[in-house]
């Protein structure tokens, strides 16, 4: 714990000397050791004029506060199933696998960052857990419990995204196209959370609560070819600013 904390300190001065928010971003814990995650999620936050920092897993609320005391926003990244003990249920079925060490992980850092009122930004399992860490439920998964499901296990799909929404403010009312690589998505949205995209067979693709965007899709994947996506980070930075 004294070493995350330390290493969170000298980069939180980092941070500050060079006038740019300092984003935590979660990763997946590793059973042979380290901390992974794909390289197009930091790429995304620099590119947006973010400093990022990949968090390793936690196993105390302490130690996720003191990350997130040293951190202006985080990114809650992708990644594998959450263990559905965590909304009141078993495992569905042999498609869902999950890592309890990340599990106990994120909800302490999603904790820590409610209660820290600084910027989220969650994506794909990061819009499922704080989903069920806010009181909301998951499909485990889609293609059995919702077999009319457009697809969305390594495809592309349109959205609808609400007026009067962050994303409708970014990007326009209008369909967009995104794409998708999740086997699981929010079934009952928790208190305070407000949807603001479907996909066409009525899976939550993007919510919106106190300080939190969340989307099911993989905005820092759609930078790469399209820099329209950068609108969504660079407001994300835009509020972690001190």
């Amino acid at each position: 714990m004294k070493r995350i904390v330390l290493l969170f300190a000298i980069l939180a001065v980092a941070g500050c000397c060079n006038k740019a928010p300092l984003i935590g971003i979660s990763g997946s814990y590793m059973p042979t050791g380290g901390t992974s995650l794909n390289t197009n999620y930091s790429q995304a936050v620099s590119r947006a004029g973010g400093v990022p920092v990949i968090i390793p897993t936690v196993s105390s609320r302490e130690e996720a506060d003191a990350v997130l005391a040293v951190l202006d926003g985080i990114v809650f990244s992708g990644g594998e199933d959450l263990g559905p003990w965590l909304y009141g249920e078993d495992i569905y079925n042999e498609t869902v696998f999950v890592d309890s060490v990340r599990d106990v992980s994120d909800v302490f850092l999603a904790q820590a960052a409610l209660d820290s009122h600084k910027p989220i930004l969650a994506i794909c399992r990061g819009e499922q857990l704080m989903n069920v860490v806010l009181g909301g439920s998951l499909y485990q998964d889609i293609p059995d419990q919702l077999p009319d499901n457009v697809g969305h296990g390594g495809t592309t799909h349109k959205i609808g995204i609400e007026a009067g929404s962050i994303l409708a403010s970014l990007f326009g009312a209008d369909s967009l196209e995104v794409n998708s690589t999740h086997h699981q998505a929010v079934k009952d949205l928790a208190p305070g959370l407000t949807v603001t995209a479907h996909s066409p067979d009525g899976i939550v693709e993007a919510y919106e609560g106190d300080n939190l965007i969340a989307v099911q899709f993989h905005p820092e994947k759609l930078v790469r070819t399209d820099a329209k996506w950068l609108a969504l980070f660079k407001l994300f930075i835009k509020k972690a600013r001190r």
